[in-house]
């Protein structure tokens, strides 16, 4: 028997990323663990069929993963991968279709959300106010963000001016960054886009790396001095949150949603979040606020691995796995 199943949808990298971070943390405690993940699902036209077949692959994914590996307790990592569980498990999301699928876009899920989010034993959130509009009773919560790394190393010459992370041009509003790029750029400066190579088109300036892993995306920071980003809503934003903690100045837009990183950018420096993104980049480039990589690395600390271990030690794992306390050896 397995302590702990981990099911994933798995459709996104940054979700992939979640899923090993939290199986990593638990079986530093202490716990076995396992991951399923759904098979790839075939593009649809909309988001609700979208969350339907991802649904559906994540339960073929949990049952499979219950009858090889008889687990105790259940971890549905996205609320996509709950919606159809075939047993009530602990939920862990960063927003839920009651915020990101209004209209006809949730037509289905919302309700669906609220029974299991209701019948959830824990609900690991990414941030203190992912179940905000959420309407209705719902399991106990644990505030556990995705784990943010530092690529190895000292650090070196920022040769890069500026870095973008463009997966999904549209959500990530790529056009506005290039537009705003190309009306801040100085001769011999160069913006880096990271993403589908072909979404990139050819502009003076800008240079189009590629699908980039987790290391060489972190690696790539450490060469930036600015990480710029527009998205239309963030529901966590785990790249902007490693740019910060790889040494690079924040430039956002004020992006709807959880977004953490938000809210640290105007601590930092409130001049670099603006909608007029040209002007705030200039600024970062030429105007830095002194000590911001070391402000930047204090207030990611709630984000680090050792402090989110902790929490899955003390909070999540004791009420998932009855006697779990007892196997942990007293300080």
């Amino acid at each position: 028997m397995t302590d702990v199943l981990i099911v994933s949808v798995g459709a996104t990298t940054g979700w992939r990323a979640v899923a090993d971070e939290l199986a990593g943390s638990i079986a530093r405690a202490g716990a076995s663990v396992q991951t399923v993940k759904a098979q790839p699902s075939p593009r649809v036209r909309t988001f609700a069929l979208t969350d339907l077949v991802q649904a559906r692959a994540a339960r073929e994914a949990c049952l499979r993963g219950i009858a090889a590996h008889r687990p105790t307790a259940i971890i549905y990592c996205s609320i996509t991968a709950a919606l159809l569980w075939p047993r009530p498990g602990a939920v862990s999301l960063d927003s839920i279709a009651a915020e990101n699928r209004p209209g006809r876009h949730g037509i289905w899920q919302r309700s669906v959300e609220r029974r299991r989010l209701r019948r959830a034993p824990l609900v690991l959130a990414s941030t203190e106010r992912a179940l905000e509009p959420l309407r209705g009773p719902h399991g106990d919560i644990v505030v556990i963000p995705p784990a943010v790394q530092t690529a190895p190393g000292r650090d070196g010459r920022r040769e890069i001016a500026a870095v973008a992370y463009a997966a999904d041009p549209d959500k990530r509003r790529l056009s506005l960054v290039l537009e705003a790029w190309g009306r801040a750029r100085l001769r011999n400066e160069t913006l880096v886009v990271t993403g589908p190579e072909q979404i990139v088109p050819p502009v003076e300036g800008v240079r189009a790396v590629g699908l980039l892993s987790g290391a060489e995306f972190r690696a790539l920071l450490r060469r930036a001095r600015v990480f710029v980003t527009a998205p239309r809503r963030e529901d966590f934003g785990i790249a902007s949150l490693e740019a910060l903690a790889n040494g690079c100045l924040l430039v956002t837009t004020p992006s709807p949603g959880p977004y953490p990183a938000l809210a640290l950018a105007r601590q930092l420096d409130a001049r670099l979040v603006a909608e007029d993104l040209g002007t705030a980049l200039r600024i970062a480039l030429d105007q830095p606020r002194s000590g911001y990589a070391e402000r930047a690395a204090r207030l990611l600390a709630p984000f680090r691995r050792e402090a989110i271990d902790r929490r899955v030690a003390r909070d999540v794992l004791p009420r998932l796995l009855p006697g779990f306390s007892d196997r942990v050896p007293r300080a």
